[in-house]
């Protein structure tokens, strides 16, 4: 059985990239909701998914922490 070192590279390459963007944008969806520093919690997200279990933890942490509320004047009236 011949295995394409190009092929495997570039499969490899593609799953890391979709890695980052599913990684980074699920992080940057519940910062929005969970944290008051959205962009902060994306980058973490971001460096964690180079280490596939350890973002996949830092998402269950994400999405296992109370939501943050919003404090809005009018409602509160």
């Amino acid at each position: 059985m011949n295995l394409n070192a190009t092929l495997l590279g570039q499969s490899l390459a593609f799953f890391i990239l979709f890695s980052i963007l599913l990684i980074g944008s699920l992080s940057y969806y519940l910062g929005k909701r969970k944290t008051k520093n959205p962009k902060i919690t994306a980058f973490i997200g971001i460096l964690l998914s180079f280490m596939p279990p350890l973002a996949l933890i830092y998402i269950a942490v994400l999405v296992l922490k109370n939501d943050v509320e919003k404090n809005n004047d009018i409602t509160n009236t």
